[in-house]
């Protein structure tokens, strides 16, 4: 277990790997442990960072801190205490938020960002994932298998506070425009059983600019990276390895996919 103090607080994260840095940013449900497979294969070629949120997993759990601004501040307060410079995001429902967020307030710092279950907008949130008790959600979005079982016992880590708050902060943001400011090649991958979050439409996505790209996974839900971790990390890899500034629509959709468009 590593850890850093911030503002007198405790921070937890975990390092895998050498090479270019790359941040794994978890959402709403369960806390850095969730991403232990994508990050010992991103570990491969890259350094991988998975940090715990204000109010989740093993870093301290302070009310004053549960807004998106103040999860946000943590990020960067968290990259300049290690000394890291330009990185990739990975994050995940509350965690790609915040790297949106981070990217447009910091342009040149971000090479690339993987949104995962972004939230298209506000109304797109169930009500359900502001209104149940964590280990409630983790058994909704989760489920219970061997492969969720650690993401499982962690979601009850959490405060529901850091969640019922950061959610409540999002009703100030423009969810639908984070993608094009972020300045950054971004990557979108959704599930589309998901029941917390329901996707922007497809063709909403494909008149998106350039630096956008969005894949789904087909009987995939909450969690891409737990439901088909082989697919996720494969694409993964293939994302964080294209050239510096290269579009993500260099990575294909799938056939179902567009036959789901036309």
């Amino acid at each position: 277990m590593s850890a850093i103090i911030l503002r007198d607080e405790i921070v937890h994260y975990e390092v895998l790997g050498r090479g270019r840095p790359t941040i794994f940013l978890h959402g709403w449900v369960g806390s850095w442990r969730y991403w232990i497979p994508s990050m010992q294969a991103a570990s491969v070629s890259f350094r991988a960072y998975a940090l715990d949120l204000w109010g989740f997993g093993d870093t301290a759990k302070n009310p004053s801190y549960y807004s998106i601004d103040q999860q946000l501040s943590l990020l960067e307060e968290f990259l300049e205490e290690l000394g890291i410079g330009k990185i990739a995001l990975v994050g995940h429902g509350l965690g790609a938020v915040i790297a949106l967020l981070y990217a447009a307030r910091h342009p040149g710092m971000v090479d690339r960002i993987l949104a995962v279950s972004l939230p298209p907008k506000e109304s797109a949130i169930q009500p359900r994932l502001r209104l149940a008790a964590p280990a409630e959600l983790a058994d909704w979005l989760l489920g219970r298998s061997p492969a969720t079982e650690a993401a499982w016992l962690e979601a009850g880590k959490a405060d529901p506070r850091a969640i019922a708050l950061s959610l409540v902060s999002l009703q100030s943001l423009d969810l639908a425009a984070l993608p094009v400011k972020a300045q950054a090649p971004c990557l979108i991958v959704h599930g589309l059983d998901d029941p917390a979050i329901t996707p922007l439409p497809a063709e909403q996505i494909l008149t998106m600019p350039e630096p956008v790209h969005a894949i789904p996974f087909e009987a995939c839900g909450h969690f891409p990276m737990l439901d088909e971790p082989a697919r996720f990390n494969r694409l993964l890899m293939d994302f964080l390895s294209l050239p510096s500034g290269a579009s993500p629509r260099q990575l294909q959709l799938k056939e179902e996919w567009k036959r789901r468009v036309r």
